[in-house]
This record gives C-alpha cells, structure tokens and sequence, in this order.
C-alpha cells in the first residue's frame, strides 16, 4: 500500500494529475493502521517460529524495522494530512524525497523478511523438524 501510495504521488506530482494525491492519501490512511495489524501478527508468528542462533539477528532486525516503520507510515501519514489541509492539489519535492526513503526501507524490510524465509527457512517444515530434534543451536 505504501509502495502504490509513492507510485501514485510521483506520477501525480509529474504529471500533475492531482486526483491520484486522492488515491496516495487513502492508501496512506489504509497503510497506517495495516501496519499496526501486520505488526501485531508478526510479533505471534515470530513467538511461535522458535528462531535458532543463526536467524536470531535477522529477525530481531526485521521486527525493530517494522516497529520503526509504524512510526514512521504514522508520521508521514500526519504529515500528509497536514499538506492535504493546506492545499490538496499540491505537493512539495520533500514530501517526494521522504517517500523515496520510506520505499528503500520498506525494500530492506521485504528483503529481510524474504531471507527469512528463503534463506534460513523460518516456519518450514524441514526447519521446525530439526529444532524439535535439536540438530539446530
């Protein structure tokens, strides 16, 4: 939702096509409490994936950036409503520059839930096996 929220605004503030601010704004407001919600379930599934020393790092990464992110959606979203009050029609290169930057650490956040995932195989069965066995630290 944020990524379609940034792809909206950039083509809005090129083209000046000023309805899909419309659209970045609702998906914004979506956005802001989905993170909340995916937080929440993150943090259960996290509990119940018994992680081993070697995946430890990447998770508590993965959980203090998504954490981070709720804060800073939230903000951003305030943000925009402030801009939105003021002139709907219009928005400024910070705003643009502070979605590039929301992007890139939604990016590494994506990626490091992937390697989770893919790479250190977090909640598949061959994994859960071998902590149940002990053959994993």
């Amino acid at each position: 939702m944020v990524l379609f929220a940034f792809v909206c605004d950039l083509i809005g503030y090129l083209t000046g096509k000023t309805r899909l601010f419309e659209v970045s704004w609702w998906n914004m407001c979506v956005a802001t409490v989905a993170i909340f919600v995916a937080i929440i379930f993150g943090q259960f599934e996290a509990g119940l994936a018994k992680p081993y020393d070697l995946a430890k790092s990447v998770l508590n990464l993965h959980t203090l950036i998504g954490w981070s992110l709720s804060g800073i959606i939230a903000a951003i979203t305030a943000w925009r409503y402030v801009l939105r009050s003021k002139n709907p029609h219009k928005l400024p290169f910070h705003y643009i520059a502070a979605g590039v930057i929301l992007t890139g650490i939604v990016g590494v956040q994506v990626y490091l839930g992937d390697e989770l995932v893919w790479v250190y195989g977090l909640h598949t069965v061959p994994v859960v096996e071998a902590v149940k066995d002990g053959l994993l630290p």
